[in-house]
């Protein structure tokens, strides 16, 4: 036993079908405009910033004894040592002393402690050479 439907219900029903694929469609373009239009953006702007990184890298030419190669600032350094005054070549030498020796790993200190320690001496050393340097170059000069 088929149930079959009046002819007008039928064509009443394939037009709202017609419609709904309409409806659809029309959705599924504008998204699909919607979403390649944000790729190209996307795009753009990923250019952009390469293309900016590019220019910022051209003039940044950084040397080996760098801070940002270091890993470590000047501030950082004075604040591990416990100094104020990083041209005081006695007190950085003496809390330097004191700090790797509490730190060694026989005492059950920490070796990661201790390595900080060593790279705030060398970035402070860095730091005396660098004024040294200046200093002979602004009296060579006179």
């Amino acid at each position: 036993m088929h149930y079959r439907l009046p002819s007008l219900q039928l064509r009443k029903f394939f037009a709202m079908a017609r419609y709904l694929v309409r409806i659809v469609l029309l959705g599924a373009q504008s998204i699909g405009k919607a979403f390649a239009k944000t790729v190209r953006q996307e795009v753009e702007v990923y250019r952009e910033a390469a293309r900016v990184h590019a220019a910022q890298s051209a003039t940044f030419n950084p040397t080996k004894t760098d801070a940002a190669l270091k890993g470590m600032t000047l501030e950082e350094a004075q604040l591990i040592l416990n100094v104020k005054d990083v041209l005081d070549r006695g007190e950085v030498e003496n809390k330097f002393q004191y700090l790797f020796h509490a730190n060694q790993k026989k005492g059950g200190g920490s070796f990661y402690i201790q390595s900080k320690v060593v790279r705030a001496k060398e970035r402070i050393d860095q730091e005396i050479k660098k004024w040294e340097a200046q200093t002979v170059s602004q009296s060579e000069s006179k």
